[in-house]
């Protein structure tokens, strides 16, 4: 009797968080190493609804670490990365935008994103959007990364919070020269991301 009891309330537990995030809509600005693997994760998990926002396309030096596959290579990242995370998932929505982000359409893009993930690549990028985000969207969690090169060390990335901005990496300046892009730290950034996503949209469960 208490078995039966307790499996369904953990089937009711599982039925309402899936519910909840089949709700929810997250912004992801930047559909390169980071930003593809969220999604994927995010997919899996069974967010709704993706706004996903790149200018650039597939190259083969991508593919070492980005969600795309060889025969993808050409193609705009935002439209090969909906191709592939329906696949998972053919019920999630997406909103694309193949372009570049800037403060003339940010606002358009995460305004009713319930979390936004900056998945830039460029330093300069970042600063930016966290500054436009801060200042113009602050109720919006906003989850960025930093320090993603490199190998080993896997204890060291950790999360860093201030308010509703989140900082995941082993956030160290590292030129990509001396360290390059690989697949797992890359991963392992992204999914600390993805996670803290998931605690953000489920923190009320």
């Amino acid at each position: 009797m208490y078995i039966c009891d307790a499996k369904i309330e953990k089937l009711t537990v599982i039925e309402n968080i899936t519910a909840l995030l089949a709700e929810k809509c997250v912004g992801i600005a930047g559909a390169g190493g980071l930003g593809s693997n969220v999604a994927g994760a995010l997919v899996r998990s069974g967010v709704g609804h993706l706004v996903v926002a790149d200018f650039d396309t597939v190259a083969p030096e991508n593919l070492n670490r980005q969600f795309y596959f060889a025969d993808q290579v050409g193609s705009p990242k935002v439209y090969a990365l909906q191709e592939n995370l329906q696949r998972i998932n053919a019920r999630t929505k997406f909103t694309l935008f193949y372009g570049r982000v800037t403060t003339g359409n940010a606002r358009q893009l995460f305004s009713a994103c319930h979390v936004v993930v900056e998945a830039f690549d460029l330093a300069g990028e970042k600063e930016w959007f966290a500054l436009w985000m801060m200042q113009n969207l602050p109720h919006i969690p906003l989850i960025m990364g930093s320090g993603i090169a490199g190998w080993g060390q896997a204890d060291t990335p950790r999360v860093q919070r201030s308010g509703n901005l989140y900082v995941c990496g082993h956030q160290q300046a590292t030129p990509d020269k001396d360290m390059p892009l690989m697949a797992p730290r890359v991963v392992l950034v992204a999914m600390m991301q993805a996670d803290l996503v998931l605690e953000i949209l489920l923190k009320n469960m």
